[in-house]
């Protein structure tokens, strides 16, 4: 039989030999595939954005518009408009739809 001790660094060996192999051989592989972001994937340009639809585009515009009104109130007609953003923001959304209708 051997003694106690060898088999221990024995078995600590075993174990960690394959853990070491596993992390060299996956942390080069990880490093070789990330992506910055901010930077195109390879083969972004075959990936393109969906057109927004007429309805979207309406929406962002309708935005648009009630959140430049939005910031050219003052604080007294704020408070008469509907003191926060979304109660303001639904009238106006009404309004604008209303008027193109």
């Amino acid at each position: 039989m051997t003694p106690p001790l060898i088999r221990a660094i024995l078995a600590a060996l075993l174990v960690a030999a394959p853990a070491c192999a596993v992390a060299q051989t996956g942390s080069g592989e990880a490093m070789s595939s990330h992506v910055v972001p901010g930077q195109a994937e390879p083969g972004a340009e075959a990936k393109r954005r969906r057109e927004p639809s007429a309805r979207s585009l309406a929406a962002r515009e309708r935005q648009r518009r009630c959140g430049a009104e939005w910031r050219a109130l003052g604080r007294p007609e704020k408070e008469a408009q509907g003191p926060r953003w979304p109660q303001y923001y639904s009238k106006c959304v009404r309004r604008l739809k209303e008027q193109r209708a």
